[in-house]
């Protein structure tokens, strides 16, 4: 039998963070309860800043595992029965009460993932708050009963239950990605959130009870991903699994998932070239693509364009624009005044990170600004770091980094300049500038990538979201993602 616990709320998890202290999330949230974890061991999560400990959270057991997914079976038929405006209701108000207590959640996605606070709160929970109003409106809208065929009525069903395996650099944003087109479409989900990060969903998840989501709809169970990840994944009540992580882990998820064939949706890794043609102007290509790289979570993002291809006439222009924007990309602690990009979300992650700085260093890349040496004594920073003269067989050209560094590699045409930005295992994003707006566009369809800006087209969170090749399967956002969740049926009369 399993007692219940207090809610873990914003507002109690900042009192504690603010005198000091450690915030105790030990609790799951399951069948609308919050409970004790049957998993015995606990997992320190540090400040990305200082690198104190500043919570504990559950090591979730495959027993968690078991009471959740029982609890979201249960709970399937009657939400899926649930009228579809009255499912957006549910959401509509998750995104309200977070809209309303925005300065709050703000400061706890700083504390917890590092980024400085206006970012944190245009980011970490502007994204959020737009996906929960957005797929609100769309489950009063869509037309679930499809169209008629012949004889046949098409109809739109939801899968059943889903378990979102989430990562830590936008955690709110990913949850709020997947629960809220899952409820839209009649689906329970049990969500695995990453124990790197995990305060942010943790109060999330309190607001799913406050508004009254009915038992068993949302689940939450801590963990590590070799053990509630894996038993999720491989459960037979699971119908889905949608996750967002590396291509390493996507992999394995595949193969887990294939054993009980169910769905998979999979938003992996990205190596995402920035292509600037000959006629583009250099400043804002430049000043564009480093907003959606270094600057863009510290370059914690799958969409990072971490790839320029200049032309190489153009190759000395282009490190002149990126030096001079990149040094004045202060680091800092979230709440420190003048703070531009804050720290790496882990130790873990800033080990890697300067890892790869070496390894361009030691294969003849140039670093032009940047390097090794963050100036800082403590917290999990790493300075900004510009590579030039970069040859897209080298090791910082290839792989995913996932940190703030840009590798700026000269082309010498434009059939070459598409070749190196498609000479990649990854698909996920792309850019192109140019100074003639059809050239870019035609270019722009030469790439292979699931989303491509163009001349700084804005990132758009109604749009699809996903890759080609080995950075994922299916689409998220927009239209697409509810239907990631919906079983088609052809009913013949």
């Amino acid at each position: 039998m399993t007692t219940s616990t207090a809610a873990p709320t914003v507002e109690s998890m900042l009192a504690t963070l603010r005198e000091g202290g450690v915030v105790d999330a030990t609790a799951i949230y399951v069948d609308g309860r919050w409970t004790a974890s049957e998993g015995a061991g606990r997992i320190e999560v540090f400040s990305p800043a200082d690198e104190q400990v500043i919570a504990h959270v559950a090591e979730g057991s495959t027993a968690d595992v078991e009471r959740a997914v029982a609890a979201a079976r249960a709970a399937l038929p009657a939400w899926a029965a649930t009228p579809p405006a009255e499912r957006a209701d549910y959401l509509q108000r998750v995104g309200e009460l977070l809209a309303e207590r925005l300065e709050e959640f703000g400061e706890l996605a700083s504390r917890d993932v590092g980024a400085p606070l206006e970012a944190s709160k245009l980011v970490q929970l502007g994204l959020p708050i737009f996906n929960f109003g957005f797929y609100a409106d769309l489950a009063r809208s869509y037309r679930f009963d499809g169209e008629q065929v012949g004889n046949s009525l098409i109809v739109k069903e939801p899968i059943g239950v889903v378990a979102c395996i989430t990562p830590w650099n936008f955690p709110a944003h990913q949850v709020a990605l997947k629960v809220a087109a899952a409820f839209a479409a009649g689906c329970t989900v049990v969500v695995k959130p990453s124990e790197v990060a995990p305060l942010l969903v943790h109060a999330l998840a309190a607001i799913f009870d406050e508004v009254g989501v009915p038992p068993g709809v949302f689940n939450l169970v801590s963990g590590l991903g070799q053990v509630v990840g894996e038993a999720l994944v491989a459960h037979e009540q699971v119908d889905m699994v949608s996750f967002t992580g590396s291509t390493r882990a996507g992999k394995r998820i595949a193969e887990v998932a294939a054993g009980t064939v169910k769905r998979v949706a999979l938003e992996l890794g990205g190596k995402s070239a920035s292509v600037v043609l000959d006629d583009a102007d250099m400043e804002a290509a430049i000043s564009g693509g480093l907003a959606n790289s270094i600057g863009l979570n510290c370059g914690q993002a799958c969409t990072a364009l971490t790839r320029v291809l200049v032309p190489a006439g153009r190759l000395a222009e282009a490190e002149e624009v990126a030096k001079r924007i990149v040094d004045t990309y202060a680091i800092g602690a979230w709440d420190e005044e003048g703070t531009v990009l804050g720290p790496l979300v882990s130790k873990v992650q800033q080990e890697k990170v300067l890892g790869y700085i070496q390894k361009g260093i030691d294969e003849g890349a140039r670093v032009i600004t940047g390097g090794l040496d963050s100036g800082r004594s403590s917290g999990y920073f790493v300075t900004p770091t510009v590579f030039s003269d970069v040859d897209n067989d080298m090791t910082i050209a290839r792989e995913e980094i996932f940190g703030p560094v840009l590798a700026i590699l000269p082309y010498s045409d434009e059939d070459e300049a598409v070749r190196i930005a498609n000479d990649t295992v990854y698909g996920l994003a792309a850019a192109v500038w140019s100074g003639d707006q059809d050239r870019a566009l035609r270019v722009a369809r030469l790439l292979r990538a699931g989303q491509v800006q163009v001349n700084g087209g804005a990132f758009n969170p109604a749009a699809p979201f996903g890759g080609y090749k080995q950075s994922g399967l299916g689409r998220e956002a927009g239209a697409a993602g509810i239907e990631e969740y919906l079983e088609t049926k052809a009913i013949q009369v």
